[in-house]
C-alpha cells in the first residue's frame, strides 16, 4: 500500500502584508526601545558608578582615621566607649578621641567639656565621686600627655583621680580643669591590657 501524502493547494495561499508603519508609530517603537535600552544599562552602571564612589570615600574615611597621630575631633565608637568604660555625658562638646593599639596595652584617650551635672554622671559613670577627685594630682603619665598633646602645666585648676580596676576591665586615669566650675573639661585615659 502507498502512502498518501498530503495534497499542495494549486494556488499559493493568500500573502497577507504588514501593514506599513506610520512614522508616528515608528518614532514610539523606537522611544520605547531606547527607553528598554537605557533603564537595563544605564541603570546598572550608574549604581556601579555611585557604589564605586561611596566605597572610596569610605575607605578614605577609614584611612584618615586609622593613620590620625594624636586626638581627632568626635566622639569615641560606641565600641570603644563600652570596651574602655568611657561614658561621655550629655551635654558635652569639644570631644576629641584617639587610640591606640600594641601587643601589650590598648589606650583610649578622651577629652570633652561637660556641665557640673555631666562630670558627676560621668564619675558616676566609673564607679566614684567627685569627691575623689584630688586637687592639683595629675594622675596622666608624661607618656600619655605626649602622646595625646596635653599640657597640664598651663595654668588651671586641676585635679585628678586614678581609677584601677583588675584585669580584664580598663583602668582610667582622669584629670579635670575646674577653671569653669560651671563647664569643666575633662581628659580621660583608659587603658586595657588585651
Amino acid at each position: 500500500m502507498t502512502a498518501s501524502l498530503p495534497r499542495q493547494a494549486a494556488t499559493p495561499p493568500d500573502k497577507s502584508e504588514r501593514p506599513v508603519e506610520k512614522p508616528r508609530h515608528k518614532a514610539r517603537r523606537r522611544a520605547l526601545t531606547l527607553l528598554i535600552i537605557v533603564l537595563l544599562i544605564g541603570v546598572p552602571a550608574g549604581y556601579l558608578v555611585i557604589s564605586a564612589n561611596q566605597s572610596r570615600a569610605s575607605g578614605k574615611d577609614k584611612e584618615a582615621k586609622y593613620s590620625a597621630r594624636g586626638l581627632t575631633p568626635g566622639w569615641p565608637t560606641k565600641v570603644q566607649r563600652r570596651l574602655y568604660q568611657v561614658t561621655v555625658p550629655h551635654p558635652a562638646d569639644y570631644i576629641a578621641s584617639y587610640e591606640t593599639n600594641n601587643w601589650r596595652t590598648s589606650r583610649l584617650y578622651v577629652e570633652f567639656r561637660t556641665n557640673s551635672a555631666g562630670l558627676d554622671s560621668f564619675l558616676e559613670g566609673m564607679g566614684v565621686r567627685r569627691d575623689d577627685l584630688k586637687k592639683d594630682h595629675i594622675t596622666v603619665s608624661a607618656r600619655d600627655q605626649k602622646v595625646s598633646g596635653w599640657n597640664f602645666k598651663v595654668p588651671g585648676v586641676w585635679s585628678g583621680l586614678a581609677h584601677p580596676q583588675k584585669n580584664p576591665a580598663p583602668t582610667q586615669d582622669v584629670v579635670v580643669n575646674m577653671s569653669d566650675p560651671n563647664y569643666p573639661m575633662v581628659y580621660v585615659v583608659s587603658r586595657t591590657v588585651p
